[in-house]
């Protein structure tokens, strides 16, 4: 089929080259001109495993082409993926100003029988939204076209997102329409059926990927209750950590026995520092504006934003008790990105730490293995370091904040020789508290 991705973010550019590798002729179209040229040179503005080399041999074999030209993408294709941003105005609700954009540019440039398919997350009614929009702008010549929406919601974990893509765990396709959802099931049916060439790290091909076929409505909200429930999960450990501080338990325990039970589970059972990145704090926050601008009360969903603001702050004044007084000291922060495997830094719980720490008086200086850029927002007083050897040299106290592989394997006789007092504030939980207490560290997790 041939296929039109608007956006060209995270979750664009992985879904066209996904559908290009699996045999569609895919168009990625962006306005941003400078991405769109960095990308026809097969490189990539973000940092996912596996991506670069499937873009280039898509744009090599013809199966993907970047352009900035989304009229001609919209009227050379058949299924048209809206995939930009929906950032949270102040109030929490969604910015849908890109939306309504894109759904005025299809009506204007709409030449035949489309299916538009929203990929971006977004609230409750955005899928008629969007075709009132377009309706309104088909002018005299394509007022008789005839179109369809879906409303297909992504599951691309940041660092994850290519394997995500080919081997996902389900596909949802929300549509009023049984003719939009059989060509979508058509679409979809290599990965459904999980019968193309490509792998990932040797991953083994599953069985038949689930595949839940309902309203636009009912798929919107899955993908925001889906994501609310996560960070609900780890906010909820979280406030057993304080607790199990308190009373002298150890989270560590405390989880694995709880995520032994089959109704609870394990994954996202680990205390830290909070979540962040650029969906559980938007897609949180959306939905409790959602749920109250309809009449219900977002009693779970405000105490789950409640809970993670206070973590992050917990972590400083974790610091100030190893520390006492921070103004003058120096603190080496290990991690930057919100999560490993990405340079994402949206919402990164390491900026608001570090600014801080900053703010505080603390000379910081910061090491991440692939984020080497300030982030937006952070305060350009913190020092970038070369290493994680740079970043601790001469410091009062380490802080772990990203769970980056490399971090387990640390040389901590060389960093116990390069710090000024051995003090490790392990915000993920992941080092080994004994093995570093015999060598001397004062050591701080979370929980224990």
């Amino acid at each position: 089929m041939k296929v039109c991705v608007i956006g060209t973010g995270y979750v664009g550019l992985v879904s066209g080259v996904c559908f290009a590798e699996i045999g569609n002729t895919v168009f990625c179209v962006d306005k941003d001109k400078d991405k769109i040229e960095l990308l026809k040179a097969g490189k990539v503005p973000i940092y996912e495993e596996g991506l670069a080399e499937l873009i280039k041999k898509n744009i090599k074999n013809g199966n993907l082409v970047f352009h900035t030209d989304t009229s001609s993408g919209i009227k050379e294709s058949d299924i048209i993926f809206i995939c930009v941003g929906t950032p949270p105005l102040p109030s929490g609700k969604p910015n849908l100003s890109a939306i309504d954009e894109v759904a005025k540019l299809i009506g204007q440039s709409i030449n035949g029988y489309k299916i538009i398919l929203n990929k971006s997350t977004v609230p409750i009614g955005t899928a008629k939204r969007i075709k009132k929009i377009i309706k309104e702008n088909q002018n005299d010549g394509n007022k008789n076209y005839d179109f369809d929406i879906v409303s297909n919601p992504e599951f691309l974990k940041e660092g994850e997102a290519v394997k995500d893509a080919f081997f996902p765990e389900r596909i949802v396709i929300g549509s009023e329409s049984k003719k939009a959802i059989e060509i979508m099931k058509k679409l979809y049916e290599p990965i459904i059926n999980q019968d193309f060439g490509y792998a990932v790290n040797n991953t083994n091909k599953r069985d038949k990927v689930p595949i839940l076929l309902t309203d636009s409505t009912s798929a919107e909200l899955i993908k925001y209750a889906s994501n609310a429930f996560l960070a609900t999960k780890i906010s909820f450990v979280n406030e057993i950590a304080n607790i199990c501080e308190r009373v002298g338990a150890n989270i560590l325990d405390v989880t694995y026995g709880m995520g032994l039970d089959s109704r609870i589970g394990s994954r996202f059972m680990k205390a830290g520092i909070g979540w962040g990145g650029s969906c559980f704090p938007k897609d949180v926050r959306a939905l409790s504006y959602t749920t109250e601008e309809y009449g219900s009360p977002a009693s779970i969903l405000n105490a789950v934003i409640q809970v993670n603001n206070y973590q992050i702050f917990k972590v400083v004044q974790k610091a100030m008790d190893m520390l006492g007084i921070i103004d003058d000291k120096i603190i080496g922060v290990l991690g930057l990105s919100f999560k490993p495997n990405t340079n994402d830094t949206r919402e990164a719980p390491s900026v608001i730490i570090i600014n801080k720490f900053l703010e505080l008086g603390a000379e910081v200086r910061v090491y991440d293995p692939i984020v080497k850029e300030y982030p937006e927002n952070m305060d350009k007083g913190a020092i970038m370091s070369a290493s994680p050897y740079r970043a601790v040299k001469g410091a009062n106290l380490m802080v772990l904040v990203t769970e980056w592989s490399e971090f387990y394997d640390l040389d901590f006789k060389k960093v116990k020789s390069l710090m000024a007092n051995c003090n490790i504030l392990d915000g993920r939980n992941i080092l080994d508290r004994q093995k570093l207490q015999k060598m001397g560290f004062k050591y701080a997790g979370i929980g224990y």
